[in-house]
């Protein structure tokens, strides 16, 4: 087949979304298919002058080249929301020969709207005040339900956004279906679970309010008092030293290591010099800094919710918290912390599930469905 991935985010292999088109890439071409990927880049010479609707701009944008040469693809996937343009105009204008239409999306729209109304309360909601939620109501969901409702077929990377997309878009048994991110073989290294001192606690992502860093500050500064040699990692979070230190209390700083960017050949070796990873995102597809700690065979801390609750069975492969819940967050930390047998057996049960969620065997799935919009899609 003949493929074409658009996403409205940069070309950056560091980043969540754009990592898992790139794998998906890899993957359908060893497995004989032709695929080409449009990031931000590739549809933007320069920034659009109203960057407010800039994915609107970016869907209107790739519609319009793919119905300008229908011919040369098979079917096209493009990520929620930008492919509301394209899935509209088929829908309206019956363009003749136009290719089909697969929708993916990484996660629920409403749990995110739930859980930030919520942080919004406590006083930790970044950009969630009436305006935001206004705009996000009428302008982002509207092309998220309207990326769902026209694609002949969807896929979702969390089982909440895929039952959401089924429910609330009234959409029939079969057509929206589950595919979860995965993980790269490279991950999967021995790790050491050696009774070290001190320990150290490694987060990987942005540095979001959505990531629940509140309470992962919270958390290490309760834990600090409590275990005087522990450190943490913050890694890849985009943001200088000093902007993330400033949610830590005075007295703790000096044990909290922020490395802004890490290149994704170093991960491994992260992973690999850290003892607990901690992820207490409130909002989430289905993370892939998640997975690969797991490959890697660290034993995991997150929070019961989004795609974290999909790959996560508590007491097995992780210990799974409530989300915004920093009591909780330190309990589970503290029970690894003082048991090496309970990280050796939860970081080995990790890497076990992780072998499930390769690269290789979750994109057969995406394949599957590729081929059946090919195959069965409208091209009226």
């Amino acid at each position: 087949m003949r493929i074409l991935i658009a996403i409205g985010v940069p070309r950056q292999q560091e980043a969540g979304a754009a990592g898992v088109v790139f794998n998906h890439k890899r993957e359908l071409e060893r497995r004989g298919h032709t695929v080409e990927c449009w990031f931000l880049e590739d549809i933007f010479e320069r920034p659009p002058r109203f960057r407010r609707f800039e994915a609107l701009i970016f869907g209107a944008r790739v519609a319009r080249r793919i119905l300008r040469d229908k011919d040369r693809f098979d079917v096209v996937n493009i990520h929620a929301p930008w492919g509301c343009v394209y899935g509209v105009w088929r829908m309206v204008f019956h363009p003749a020969g136009a290719p089909p239409y697969v929708m993916t999306m990484q996660g629920c729209d409403e749990r995110y709207v739930h859980a930030m109304r919520r942080e919004h309360r406590k006083g930790r909601a970044w950009h969630f005040g009436w305006k935001n939620r206004l705009w996000h109501r009428a302008y982002e969901r509207t092309m998220y339900e309207y990326s769902i409702r026209t694609a002949d077929y969807g896929v979702v990377a969390n089982r909440e956004g895929w039952i959401f997309a089924e429910l609330a878009c009234d959409c029939g048994p079969g057509r929206i279906r589950f595919v979860p991110n995965g993980t790269e073989e490279r991950f999967f290294v021995k790790h050491e679970y050696a009774d070290t001192v001190p320990l150290r606690l490694l987060y990987v992502g942005t540095w979001l309010d959505r990531k629940g860093v509140y309470y992962l500050a919270d958390a290490f500064e309760r834990l600090a008092r409590r275990m005087p040699g522990i450190e943490l990692t913050v890694a890849g979070c985009l943001n200088s030293e000093e902007q993330v230190k400033r949610f830590f209390g005075a007295g703790v700083r000096e044990r909290v290591r922020v490395v802004p960017f890490v290149k994704r050949e170093d991960m491994p070796a992260v992973y690999a010099e850290h003892d607990i990873f901690v992820f207490p995102s409130l909002f989430e597809g289905m993370p892939l800094t998640l997975l690969e700690a797991m490959a890697a065979g660290m034993p995991v801390v997150t929070t019961e919710t989004s795609g974290m609750a999909d790959v996560v069975e508590d007491e097995f492969n992780g210990l799974l918290a409530p989300p915004g819940n920093a009591d909780s967050l330190v309990q589970a930390i503290e029970r690894l912390c003082r048991s090496e047998e309970l990280r050796k057996r939860i970081g080995q049960e990790a890497q076990q599930t992780m072998r499930r969620y390769t690269w290789e065997c979750v994109t057969r799935k995406l394949e599957a469905v590729l081929t059946s919009a090919a195959q069965n899609g409208e091209r009226k």
